[in-house]
């Protein structure tokens, strides 16, 4: 079987060489296309003068909380 993919593939290179890459200028241009490049597709701006703060805070916030929801659950009144 693989001997006679091989033999066709040698029979005719012009298929095996062909790509299918197209688009119309409908797709390109409908609203659906977002704009592209650096940042346009965070959901968040990184740009603003408290993003670094915000960004640790959030980071602290989650990596702490396991924590610090363990320590309570053993301090707790047990009945």
């Amino acid at each position: 079987m693989l001997s006679r993919a091989a033999f066709r593939a040698a029979a005719n290179p012009a298929i095996i060489a062909r790509r299918g890459f197209q688009s119309t200028r409908a797709q390109l241009s409908s609203p659906y296309h977002y704009p592209e490049g650096p940042r346009s597709n965070l959901p968040f701006n990184p740009l603003t003068k408290w993003f670094a703060f915000r960004y640790w805070a959030f980071c602290a916030t989650g990596f702490s909380l396991p924590f610090l929801l363990a320590v309570w659950q053993t301090r707790k009144n047990k009945p």
